[in-house]
């Protein structure tokens, strides 16, 4: 079998528009994890929001959370967790405060946005992503460019009017790395497919890299192979294509 690692986006990519893994995709993913394939949701999504998906899946394979800031070697394992320097979100939550735009904010200790933050939570917490949404085009940009200027920041999108921000250095396809070498494994033997710009560095290092049919178009634009969407059981379609041929 060509590839052996299957990192699937769960939000545009895994999910449908209503948010559940299709009958469809579900069988073929249980298809490929029997047949040796190590499945990983690879997410901008916290532990929390994810492991209900993993566990519907009978999944006990590692899980990128976070963008990359959490791996975790099992669903109840946690290999590695990077943190954001506190100083950094607290010039983020500013930039959110000047715009006037909606925040949020994922730590360890829970998930925050502009209606439950309290200044105290700022040194109380430990900080993973900080994430903006606006559907003001200029607005997003001039945040972009003084995200830009803090430096020490991974900035990418989980569509095309959010920022999502990481350390610098940190993405899935720094979480699919540190997987590929528990496994074994070679970057050529992964498949990696998403929708948005946080699944970029991991489709273009992926053996294979797929967009779905629904993707931003810069992601389709670097994909090797462009699949339908997320509500036509693209995922399925890999699987059966690609990784499960002659089988």
């Amino acid at each position: 079998m060509k590839y052996k690692l299957l990192a699937l986006d769960m939000d545009g990519t895994l999910l449908n528009d209503e948010q559940q893994i299709t009958p469809e995709t579900e069988k073929w993913i249980r298809k490929a994890a029997a047949a040796g394939v190590h499945v990983c949701l690879s997410t901008g999504r916290g532990y929390h929001e994810a492991i209900a998906y993993g566990e519907q899946l009978d999944l006990g394979t590692p899980m990128i959370t976070v963008n990359g800031s959490e791996i975790w070697r099992t669903p109840k394992e946690l290999h590695s967790r990077v943190l954001l320097d506190r100083s950094l979100v607290a010039r983020m939550h500013a930039i959110a405060e000047e715009k006037k735009v909606w925040f949020w904010a994922y730590s360890v200790e829970g998930s925050y946005n502009e209606t439950n933050w309290v200044p105290e939570v700022l040194e109380r917490n430990q900080w993973m992503k900080f994430g903006y949404f606006t559907k003001d085009d200029e607005a997003r940009q001039d945040i972009k460019r003084q995200l830009q200027e803090l430096g020490g920041l991974e900035v990418t999108n989980s569509s095309p009017y959010n920022l999502e921000i990481n350390p610098a250095g940190i993405s899935k396809a720094s979480g699919i790395r540190t997987v590929c070498d528990w496994f074994g494994l070679d970057l050529s033997e992964v498949v990696a497919v998403g929708d948005s710009l946080n699944d970029l560095a991991a489709i273009e290092a992926a053996g294979l890299g797929v967009a779905m049919g629904n993707a931003q178009e810069a992601v389709k634009a670097k994909a090797d192979v462009v699949t339908a969407t997320n509500n036509e059981d693209g995922i399925a379609l890999i699987i059966r294509d690609y990784i499960l041929t002659g089988e």
